[in-house]
């Protein structure tokens, strides 16, 4: 994403504010951070008085002062060890506000992403989400980590080294202070350019990160299709373009350290002609000389560090703005205020006269209606992209429809509170997912009080007794991410048993067994019709032998009811659904 001047500096100004924001809770700390800097620089910054001093306590053959010597060195002592334990607390210090704030970022942009709408999701990478809540907040932590720990020396220090200075000579420091306009224009000038290909780079990687993992969790089937030299050459493009701006990013960058250490040359020259000539008069001893030299050497190291900090909060402050992208991104729409919240539902469901479509050029559903009375078993047939998986996302409110009204047990669906319509509901779909946990964890999922009986009872009728008699610590076995050591069948049984454990008032079954042998299923449609009796039902299914026994089906193309009945009415009406059966059945006699 490219942006022009005035996007970037708003966006550079508006990711700064956020910043403060989060550094509020972090007062005491960044306090004492600054008081912890301004007594490692004084003390760092009184060296070089002492030790001009003691030059001068030496100067001629014969008239050295041993006494004073003495106590300059205790002095010196004295000043590295108070700067060397307050460098120390106030590096804890920075530490605690640069990780502290980095976390808190992190856990709001994970907190925001459980709010998120489905259709946010659904229009991303999964890889550049997560690369924006790890990756990019990591390197926002390091940004501040460096900035803090620089950024209150480098100022504490050129403040100091001024005051310093100008009570050794002012025409000297005055010399000082008009050279220093050529370092920040320099810093100004280069943290200017990399800002911009920092935010790209950012960008950039959270791209290759998506493709990374995209190309990863689908290795089978890009091997299958011979499309390894394919998605090598498309992953060497998205490197290529990340090694180009990223090479822009560094050569901007690292054109910091040259030019402000051309301009700390002038600097030093400047002082050395200077204070040469001030010996020369009189004005100004050999001590005060070699003092004013450690001084301008000093003075131009926080420039230095500084402008090297600039180009590194360029870097940070890009990753801050995605972070704060995800932060700031529209969440679902609350809850009405007087959303109701029931306990349980009886299970009548009306759809009335509702549209819905993901993109505005695109219908999809039109003045859709539907009544199911409670305890109904509704089924809903028809090709590929004619809104039967769309219908369950409008009933759970993973999206909201855009006209009419969805009801349940008389309440419109926007009436009552996600978290009880969703609780109402137990929702099997085709792709499964087991979390990061044990086989117990997985199938209780949020019942604590599940017990060991109701486990193997919940096992048995799933069929999964056997297969986690064979685990080795049975119910007790950890699963990894999504269950990769299970086979499909597996994790979908165990997907099933999550929603039994549930004990739903309404079942949703999206291709619920498309990945279970044909005898295993006939016993899982066993398990449903148990756990159906009495719970209203919806079954997205294109084997059309397992809803033979719905109550009424739907046939369904372009996101419109063409038919609707039982199974032998549509059947006789030889209509789309006849169509649809004859087949996958074309030798059954209709």
């Amino acid at each position: 994403m490219k942006l022009d001047k005035k996007e970037k500096r708003d966006l550079q100004i508006k990711t700064l504010k956020r910043t403060f924001r989060y550094l509020r809770g972090y007062r005491l700390q960044l306090v004492g951070a600054l008081v912890s800097a301004t007594v490692a620089t004084l003390a760092t910054l009184y060296a070089p008085r002492v030790i001009g001093r003691a030059v001068d306590r030496m100067i001629g053959p014969g008239e050295v002062d041993f006494v004073g010597l003495r106590a300059d060195c205790l002095a010196l002592a004295t000043c590295a060890f108070v700067a060397g334990v307050a460098q120390f607390v106030m590096t804890r210090l920075n530490n605690r506000v640069a990780f502290g704030v980095a976390r808190d970022i992190r856990v709001d942009a994970f907190r925001r992403l459980q709010k998120l709408p489905l259709g946010y999701l659904d229009g991303k990478p999964y890889g550049e989400t997560s690369s924006r809540i790890v990756t990019d907040a990591d390197l926002f932590s390091d940004g501040l980590l460096t900035g803090f720990s620089q950024f209150f020396t480098g100022i504490v220090a050129i403040v100091g080294v001024l005051c310093f200075m100008a009570s050794l000579s002012l025409p000297i420091t005055f010399v000082v202070v008009a050279l220093t306009p050529l370092s920040l224009v320099a810093a100004w000038f280069i943290s200017k350019k990399s800002f911009v290909y920092f935010h790209r780079q950012s960008s950039l990687r959270g791209e290759e990160t998506g493709y990374v993992m995209e190309a990863t969790s689908g290795a089978r089937t890009l091997q299958a299709f011979d499309r390894g030299e394919a998605s090598s050459r498309e992953f060497e493009e998205i490197d290529e373009r990340l090694t180009r701006v990223s090479l822009l990013a560094v050569f901007f960058s690292s054109l910091t350290n040259p030019a402000t250490r051309f301009v700390n040359s002038l600097v030093y020259a400047g002082v050395g002609v200077c204070g040469g000539l001030a010996v020369l008069h009189g004005t100004l001893s050999v001590g005060n000389l070699t003092t004013f030299l450690s001084y301008a050497d000093q003075y131009t190291k926080p420039f230095n560090e500084i402008s090297g900090v600039l180009t590194e909060l360029q870097n940070s402050l890009a990753c801050g703005a995605r972070l704060f992208e995800l932060i700031d991104a529209e969440e679902e729409t609350p809850d009405a205020v007087d959303a109701a919240s029931p306990e349980r539902f009886v299970g009548g469901v009306e759809f009335d006269r509702v549209t819905f479509s993901y993109r505005p050029d695109r219908p999809l559903i039109e003045n859709f209606s539907l009544k199911a009375r409670p305890g109904a078993k509704i089924a809903i047939v028809g090709p590929t992209g004619c809104g039967k998986t769309t219908l369950v996302n409008l009933l759970m409110r993973f999206y909201d429809a855009q006209g009419g009204a969805i009801r349940l047990d008389g309440f419109e669906t926007r009436r009552l509170t996600r978290a009880s319509l969703r609780r109402g509901f137990g929702m099997v779909l085709q792709e499964t997912w087991l979390r990061a946990g044990t086989v117990r964890e997985n199938i209780a999922m949020d019942r604590e009080d599940i017990s060991d009986a109701e486990l193997r009872q919940i096992a048995r009728a799933c069929h999964l007794d056997a297969f986690i008699s064979r685990l080795p610590h049975g119910f007790d076995t950890r699963v990894t991410p999504n269950g990769g050591e299970f086979s499909q069948g597996e994790r979908q049984l165990l997907c099933i048993a999550r929603v039994m454990a549930r004990r739903p008032d309404l079942l949703i079954l999206d291709e619920a067994t498309s990945s279970i042998d044909t005898r295993t299923e006939l016993k899982i449609q066993d398990a449903f019709n148990r756990l159906m009796a009495g719970r209203t039902s919806f079954v997205v299914a294109h084997r059309l032998s397992t809803i033979r026994n719905a109550d009424v089906i739907l046939a369904m193309k372009d996101g419109k009811i063409v038919e609707q009945g039982t199974h032998e009415e549509l059947l006789a009406a030889k209509g789309f659904y006849y169509q649809l059966y004859m087949s996958q059945f074309p030798s059954t006699n209709a």
